[in-house]
C-alpha cells in the first residue's frame, strides 16, 4: 500500500481529494433532501451503503417523496444506471479478475472510471480507480450520514447551491476530453439529442439517447470517456 503512495503523481490524489470532498458535499445534500421529503433516517444510508449510485439515489429519492412508486422508481434508477454496462468494459482489465470483480464493480462510479481512463499505464489506471473509489464510498456515506441527521434544519438545499456540486466535478471531469475534436463532435451531437428529447422523455432517457453520439465517433479512435478494453 506504500508503494502505491510512492509512485502516485501527488497532482492526481490531490484532484482525487477535491474530487472526494465535492462528492462528499453532494452526499449531503443528498441526505438532507431524503430527510426533508419525509423518508426514514435509514433509507438515504442504506441505498448508499447498497447501491452507491449517486443519480440513481437521488432519483429514487426524488419519485418516493413525489408519492410515486417504489418499484418505479427503481426501474427508473436502474435506467439511470445502464450507462455502467459501458463503463464495466472500458475498466475491466483495471479491475482485475477474481475477488476484486465485485467490490470493484460496486465502487464503479463516473468519477473514477474518468481518473483511470486518464492515466497511461495500467498500474497507473489501477491505483487511480481503487484510491477514487474508496475514498468517494467514504466521503459520499459519510456526507450522506451528516446530512440525514442535519435534513430537519437544511430542508432546502438549493439555498446553499448543494445540488449543483455534482454536475460541477462532472463537467471538470469531461473538460480535458473535450480538446481532441472527434470527441467534441460526438459530445455535441450527444447534447443536441439529450436536450431534445428531455421535453419528451423520463429522465435519464435522455442521458442514454445522448450515447447515439459515439455512432458518429471515429472507429480508428478509441473513445475518451468509454474507451473498450483491450
Amino acid at each position: 500500500m506504500r508503494s502505491i503512495w510512492r509512485t502516485t503523481d501527488p497532482g492526481l490524489l490531490r484532484d482525487i481529494a477535491l474530487v472526494c470532498l465535492a462528492d462528499g458535499v453532494v452526499g449531503l445534500s443528498y441526505g438532507a433532501i431524503s430527510i426533508g421529503g419525509g423518508l426514514p433516517f435509514w433509507l438515504p444510508i442504506a441505498l448508499s451503503l447498497l447501491v452507491f449510485a449517486g443519480a440513481s439515489q437521488f432519483l429514487f429519492v426524488g419519485i418516493v417523496a413525489a408519492g410515486g412508486s417504489p418499484i418505479a422508481a427503481t426501474i427508473a434508477g436502474l435506467l439511470v444506471n445502464t450507462r455502467h454496462v459501458a463503463f464495466g468494459l472500458a475498466v475491466s482489465d483495471v479491475i482485475g479478475g477474481g475477488w476484486r470483480r465485485l467490490p470493484g464493480s460496486h465502487l464503479m462510479t463516473d468519477e473514477n472510471v474518468a481518473f483511470a481512463l486518464g492515466q497511461d499505464e495500467l498500474r497507473q489506471k489501477r491505483t487511480a480507480y481503487w484510491v477514487c473509489g474508496i475514498g468517494i464510498s467514504v466521503c459520499w456515506n459519510l456526507g450522506v450520514v451528516i446530512g440525514a441527521a442535519a435534513g430537519s434544519v437544511i430542508t432546502d438545499t438549493d439555498v446553499f447551491g448543494l445540488d449543483a456540486a455534482f454536475p460541477a466535478v462532472l463537467l471538470a471531469l469531461m473538460l480535458p476530453a473535450l480538446r481532441d475534436r472527434a470527441t467534441r463532435t460526438a459530445a455535441l451531437i450527444g447534447v443536441v439529442v439529450a436536450l431534445a428529447a428531455t421535453p419528451f422523455l423520463p429522465a435519464g432517457v435522455p442521458v442514454l439517447l445522448a450515447l447515439i453520439g459515439l455512432v458518429f465517433y471515429r472507429a480508428d479512435k478509441p473513445v475518451a470517456a468509454l474507451e473498450v478494453a483491450r
